[in-house]
């Protein structure tokens, strides 16, 4: 898990994810200011990992963080409270 969240564009989509609401590719790729191939192709290293989850409704993917042990991770590497993650 660690290595795939290395990346730092990886780190802030993962953040993303869990402290701002943003779900689908448009959002992310706004978000972290990358193209949608480039956020795509780290969605997709983060699905691989376990790291992120995806969910088809209709023509767009949401995605969301996989777990709440990822989430406990995740405030513990930023050094936040583990509150502020809630899936």
């Amino acid at each position: 898990m660690l290595k795939a969240l290395a990346h730092p564009i990886r780190l802030q989509i993962v953040h993303g994810l869990l402290t701002e609401g943003c779900h689908n590719v448009r959002c992310i790729e706004n978000r972290t200011g990358v193209s949608q191939s480039c956020t795509s192709q780290h969605l997709q290293r983060l699905r691989s990992a376990g790291i992120v989850e995806a969910e088809r409704v209709g023509n767009e993917v949401y995605y969301r963080v996989s777990s709440q042990r990822m989430a406990r991770l995740m405030a513990a590497l930023t050094g936040e409270e583990a509150a502020v993650y809630v899936l």
